[in-house]
């Protein structure tokens, strides 16, 4: 069972992810290479921390289990970044998504509720399964950005490296 101040920290990643990264991707937003590796490095970093801290007393099948939900996470990474309009303004790149940028991200938070309920239902409940949500939502993430950056790259969209990216 998780503690008290690690639930309090799954709902600030939940509620930090889903305003700068959903709303904002919804919404539209100027990008620039902080706004594209700054979250999902965070994420990584903290997730990264608070699965080693689990992994000393994971078996082998939580070990699995983890390893597909990062697989499946990543691919869907790649699909939201697919999902989203790139285009050139005000000396960088806007992107935008569409519904089925939306409709990805739902499918994503269930995969994640999914490998939770599986891991339950086949007896696999150590404390790594809770403990890696971070760190999947920051490789999901990050392969999504990764994605739309090398998307930018070969478009030849500009992108600011040291500008503040604001929404419009």
């Amino acid at each position: 069972m998780p503690s008290a101040e690690n639930v309090l920290l799954y709902a600030a990643i939940a509620g930090l992810v889903l305003y700068k990264v959903v709303y904002q991707q919804v919404r539209g937003t100027l990008l620039n290479r902080r706004t594209l590796f700054a979250m999902p490095l965070l994420l990584t970093v903290v997730g990264g921390y608070l699965t080693l801290k689990a992994l000393s007393g994971a078996s082998a099948a939580e070990l699995g289990l983890l390893a597909a939900d990062l697989l499946v996470l990543a691919g869907l990474g790649v699909l939201r970044s697919t999902t989203t309009n790139l285009t050139e303004r005000d000396g960088t790149t806007f992107q935008k998504g569409s519904a089925v940028t939306i409709g990805l991200w739902v499918l994503t938070v269930a995969v994640r509720i999914g490998v939770v309920a599986l891991g339950t239902a086949l007896g696999i409940t150590g404390p790594l399964t809770s403990a890696s949500i971070a760190l999947s939502l920051g490789v999901s993430i990050a392969v999504q950005n990764a994605t739309t950056y090398r998307r930018i790259q070969r478009r030849g969209l500009p992108l600011a490296s040291r500008r503040a990216a604001f929404s419009r």
